[in-house]
């Protein structure tokens, strides 16, 4: 059964297509904030959707930047999904094991976006739903027979420093920020060292929790729609998404998919780059900002 190209994919369109014989891999791309203290890896090992194999963001990025998750290049990720197995005719199912039901899965669906792969889907409600529902789990790995991935990638889709730093004149796109409301407010700490909270100037709130139900599901199209309406952002325009390394970033990236926006931009290096690069007077902060 081919899966229909749809962003995101119910757990009883999974499991079916699980049942039968299909071009279609399943990435466990979990990954945790350090100060969970939590192994995305070893949990893998023990616990996963049969099938599944596990995508590392801490692996599959430009290792020689400073910054967290930063998009490899173009050669990097088609030999990083080769060795997983996946094809340019592969459909891709991606899911993580955050009690959000989404937290960085987002991230490696837009990832094979970016990279022109438009056959990817995020498992609604991730793993936490998955095993709600009593569906079956395993703890075998079998290594996927490595094969050939093209890559192009959307240049245009990624915006850098610069980019994000002349917006502030231009206003040729929104800046929407998917940090938690009081790190965006700057008055709750970044869980990065050296990085003070706050905002870049003009940039609007949009927590990326905001996104899911309580059972950590995407919302609806209408309530995404409902949603954008409120804080501001016209998705008849360009948006430019950040967090804190542009993990949960992709949430809002997905979102806006799913109301129909042709492709929102990622701002990667996020705000971490930002705080390290900008002024203080554009660290916009309720709490200790920036000083020299």
């Amino acid at each position: 059964m081919a899966l229909q190209a749809r962003a995101v994919l119910t757990t009883k369109l999974l499991a079916e297509a699980m049942k039968v014989q299909g071009k279609v891999r399943i990435l466990d791309a979990s990954w945790y904030l350090p100060k969970l203290r939590r192994n995305a890896k070893s949990e893998f090992k023990k616990r996963h959707i049969p099938g599944a194999a596990f995508f590392d963001i801490d692996q599959c990025c430009d290792k020689t930047s400073p910054l967290d998750h930063m998009l490899p290049s173009e050669e990097f990720f088609a030999d990083y999904v080769g060795n997983l197995g996946i094809e340019n005719d592969t459909h891709v199912v991606v899911y993580d094991g955050s009690e959000f039901g989404a937290f960085s899965a987002p991230r490696v669906w837009w990832m094979f976006r970016v990279f022109g792969h438009s056959a990817v889907s995020l498992l609604n409600g991730g793993l936490r739903n998955w095993e709600l529902e009593g569906r079956p789990m395993g703890d075998q790995f079998i290594r996927p027979t490595p094969t050939e991935f093209k890559a192009s990638l959307k240049r245009s889709w990624v915006k850098t420093y610069q980019d994000v730093l002349d917006n502030l004149d231009t206003k040729a796109f929104q800046v929407v920020d998917t940090r938690p409301a009081r790190r965006f407010k700057g008055v709750d700490p970044e869980p990065r060292d050296n990085t003070e909270p706050g905002h870049i100037p003009g940039s609007i709130s949009m927590p990326f929790q905001s996104f899911l139900s309580q059972s950590g599901h995407f919302l609806p199209k209408e309530q995404l729609q409902a949603l954008f309406a409120r804080a501001g952002v016209d998705l008849s325009r360009p948006i430019c998404v950040l967090c804190g390394s542009a993990v949960t970033a992709c949430h809002a990236a997905l979102a806006a998919h799913e109301c129909g926006h042709p492709g929102v931009w990622v701002y990667d290096g996020g705000w971490s780059e930002w705080y390290t690069r900008a002024v203080p007077e554009l660290i916009i902060s309720d709490g200790r900002g920036k000083h020299l």
